[in-house]
């Protein structure tokens, strides 16, 4: 059970790193499925990643935290990451290696306008 948790941390850790737009929920979860829709109608094509039930929310967005921590070469979070200390719930959205938070964060910045742009900064949309 542990070697799954390590995999997953590793899986979450090197999507984050290496795509632009990233999804990570559990399997079967709407609310995954509700944000992949909408980063799909903004033009991006956003990673999904499912994890199993017993995974820990917080323990899998810390790994990729940790990972562009060190990254940018510091210890402190990047500005934009997470949701100001808030509990980490699933889907959790990385746009940019950034937490963005989950879903009503993402909808948020949908329809505040503040989406799009994030998309573009984050080289995901070709527009």
């Amino acid at each position: 059970m542990a070697a799954a948790a390590a995999d997953e941390e590793r899986e979450v850790r090197r999507a984050v790193e290496e795509k632009p737009v990233v999804v990570v929920g559990r399997r079967g979860c709407c609310m995954a499925h509700v944000a992949r829709r909408l980063l799909l109608g903004q033009g991006a094509n956003p990673a999904v990643l499912e994890v199993g039930d017993d995974a820990d929310p917080a323990a899998l967005v810390d790994a990729a935290l940790q990972a562009r921590r060190r990254k940018d070469g510091g210890d402190k979070a990047a500005a934009g990451d997470g949701g100001g200390g808030a509990a980490v719930a699933f889907p959790a959205v990385f746009i940019g290696g950034r937490l963005v938070g989950g879903l009503d964060r993402l909808m948020a910045m949908h329809m505040a306008g503040e989406l799009v742009p994030v998309l573009k900064q984050a080289g995901a949309l070709w527009l």
